[in-house]
């Protein structure tokens, strides 16, 4: 059978991830738009991938299970590459935590069940999580992103509280980074490894959303213009780093977040 690469999400980042690992292996591409994995699909077989595509809704557990579905039938998942999300210009704060935070925590789970000894999955995060200050979150509620089913999540009285749209975004990234570490523990059992990658402002047309938007833009522009790297990422830059992480010079390393943002983060602590 063959070796499987799932890939939520058909942006430029995943797009960038797939290219790297998963040349001689099956690439099943999965977004919320058939029509547009399917026209990445026909890009990256005409660079000579093994690629197949199928729909998938990440704020539904039914979807994200006929997702496992497909991609155990196809061979045995070896890879997971989960980029599928919305940013706080696109969506409201209880919409986004619903596929965000939830939606990431039954990707998880789900192929936690089913990835194969050496395999290795890896979470698309974001450098915001990191601004939350540091007592933004008590122990216990860093612990309940971290263990609580994903259904019991959304049920959270502070989690449902919430309304702003860039702070549920801060706090679903926050929740990847958490459940990555409680995950790692689940996925070594079956021998696989699991990261988060937080990533600055990549250019992808998420990012220009942001760039672009009345509300945010302005703060956006100038932090990347103060940034020690006075740029924003390009998506090889975070493929680069997440084959690092499925090469065999990354198998020491799971359960963690790592931060890639040209040192914004570093500049807004200590400007």
């Amino acid at each position: 059978m063959s070796d499987v690469i799932v890939v939520i999400g058909s942006g430029a980042i995943a797009q960038a991830i797939a290219r790297r690992v998963s040349v001689a292996k099956k690439i099943l591409l999965a977004d919320i738009k058939l029509e547009t994995a399917q026209a990445v699909e026909e890009t990256l077989k005409k660079s000579g991938f093994d690629v197949s595509t199928t729909h998938v809704d990440v704020a539904c557990r039914a979807s994200i299970d006929a997702l496992v579905a497909t991609a155990t039938a196809l061979g045995e998942v070896k890879g997971v590459i989960h980029t599928a999300g919305l940013s706080p210009s696109q969506s409201a704060g209880q919409p986004l935590l619903r596929v965000d935070l939830y939606g990431t925590a039954v990707v998880f789970e789900a192929f936690g069940k089913v990835i194969t000894a050496g395999g290795s999955g890896v979470v698309i995060g974001s450098q915001s999580s990191h601004r939350l200050a540091v007592d933004a979150l008590s122990q216990k509620a860093m612990d309940e992103l971290a263990l609580l089913s994903p259904e019991a999540l959304l049920e959270l009285p502070w989690i449902k509280a919430i309304d702003d749209s860039l702070y549920a975004y801060q706090i679903a990234k926050r929740g990847n980074a958490q459940r990555v570490i409680a995950e790692a523990v689940k996925w070594g059992k079956r021998g696989a490894r699991i990261n988060c990658i937080s990533a600055g402002i990549i250019y992808t047309p998420l990012a220009y959303d942001e760039l672009t938007s009345a509300e945010r833009g302005e703060y956006y522009r100038n932090m990347l213009a103060n940034s020690p790297a006075g740029r924003g990422g390009t998506p090889d830059e975070i493929g680069d780093l997440a084959e690092f992480l499925f090469r065999p010079k990354g198998t020491y390393i799971s359960g963690s977040d790592i931060l890639i943002d040209g040192g914004v983060t570093a500049s807004i602590k200590y400007p």
